[in-house]
């Protein structure tokens, strides 16, 4: 993930994209969202809620629709990222200059705007039950400080960890994952803090 503390600095480290980002940006400059940058990429508000965010990768530049799940799309443009796991994200991509309808572009953003305005979002659905997968119960059950520093984590820390650990694949990378955290969990950091 870019650390980025500017957006002339996100544009600046995307130089094969310079030109296609310049474009969108100056688009997304002509409304009324506020530019700022969260998770070292730029992102455009309304009323601090995000609503769009630009960015750049190998194979394409894009802009993405936080809850772009309530747009038209008549132009079928949008992409779900990851089907069945991102519910109002929507992204739009980009592979060369020329795919950039500037007013086209402009009628999803505002469109966008309008919804957010209007009050539009999915609210995220938040899981009672923190399912702790065997690897990291084992650790806990055989070290008391451990486990005494993850009670202490808040639910969703204690969450974020867990799902760290059971979306690995492989064993291998379960106990390589639980390695890595386990001094976190004991100094009290959530596995994301330094992104927050």
């Amino acid at each position: 993930m870019q650390k980025n503390t500017s957006v002339e600095e996100f544009m600046s480290k995307n130089k094969e994209w310079k030109e296609a980002l310049e474009i969108l940006r100056g688009i997304l400059l002509t409304t009324e969202m506020k530019e700022t940058i969260k998770w070292g990429v730029p992102v455009y508000t309304i009323n601090d809620k995000n609503v769009i965010g630009l960015g750049a990768f190998k194979s394409y530049v894009g802009i993405w629709f936080y809850q772009g799940v309530f747009l038209e799309d008549k132009a079928k443009k949008l992409l779900n990222a990851q089907e069945g796991k991102t519910k109002g994200l929507r992204q739009w991509r980009f592979t060369t200059v020329d795919d950039i309808d500037k007013d086209l572009v402009l009628h999803y953003i505002k469109e966008a705007i309008q919804n957010q305005k209007d009050g539009k979002e999915i609210k995220p659905v938040k899981s009672k039950t923190i399912e702790i997968p065997k690897e990291l119960l084992v650790a806990l059950d055989a070290n008391a400080n451990l486990k005494k520093s993850f009670e202490q984590l808040t639910p969703f820390k204690q969450r974020e960890y867990s799902e760290y650990i059971a979306t690995a694949k492989r064993e291998a990378t379960r106990m390589t994952r639980l390695e890595k955290i386990s001094p976190m969990i004991l100094d009290g950091i959530g596995l994301n803090d330094k992104y927050r």
